[in-house]
């Protein structure tokens, strides 16, 4: 499944199941921001077991421990309580959850204080592409709604492929840290090109959570068996 389905349904599972039973899942990256979505919404009565860990089989059981009813919402398309996070996940929790969501969708935000610091990586990273509304101010409960607006319609500049590699004979890892160091290595206006033998997305989540570098992610080929991205440093 595309990466918004798989939340979508779990989620789905998850508020059917009943007390006590459980199901078990197989994803290709470390489904950690499901949980905290999975806890922002029904609270602290979600179980959740790594049967196994890395590369592309990350195995999970998720056990209903009590009854809920969990929150239910409109207007919003997803809820990220952070007061139920820890803090160094936050920042990949918010950004791989939010670039899986759709234009025109909202994210709501609950924190115990000002979250200065995700406000500010929204203003740099997503300059105009996004709206920020403060809902609730009070000690204790910050609410904020970020709703994912479109893009700049203006025709982006042509960048220059610089280097190309096939990242398939390589171990996972490797691939990851291959792509990251080609991206460090770009100066603005500059890309690379790999091919991968499965749809790299994950990649995509852990540079817009990780990465300060603004960029650009363009499928060239989208499988089956073969998958081209070009990735581009758009500005300093």
């Amino acid at each position: 499944m595309v990466p918004i389905d798989r939340h979508r349904t779990l989620l789905k599972m998850f508020k059917e199941l009943p007390v006590g039973e459980s199901f078990i899942f197989i994803n290709d990256h470390d489904p950690l921001p499901l949980f905290y979505e999975f806890r922002s919404i029904h609270g602290d009565v979600v179980g959740w077991e790594y049967l196994q860990r890395g590369g592309r089989n990350w195995k999970v059981m998720v056990t209903r421990l009590e009854a809920s009813a969990g929150r239910e919402f409109s207007g919003i398309s997803t809820l990220m309580d952070l007061r139920k996070v820890a803090s160094e996940d936050w920042k990949h929790v918010v950004f791989h959850r939010y670039g899986m969501m759709e234009i025109g969708h909202v994210m709501e935000l609950i924190a115990a204080e000002e979250p200065a610091e995700i406000h500010a990586i929204f203003n740099e990273r997503f300059a105009g592409q996004h709206t920020w509304t403060y809902k609730k101010q009070q000690p204790g409960e910050w609410v904020v709604h970020v709703r994912k607006d479109g893009g700049s319609t203006e025709e982006a500049p042509a960048v220059s492929v610089v280097s190309t590699f096939d990242a398939r004979p390589f171990h996972p890892a490797k691939r990851h840290e291959m792509v990251f160091d080609a991206l460090d290595a770009l100066k603005p206006g500059e890309a690379f090109v790999f091919t991968n033998d499965h749809d790299p997305k994950p990649l995509y989540y852990q540079i817009e959570a990780e990465s300060k570098i603004p960029f650009s992610w363009e499928y060239l080929q989208s499988g089956p068996e073969v998958w081209q991205v070009k990735v581009a440093k758009t500005k300093v």
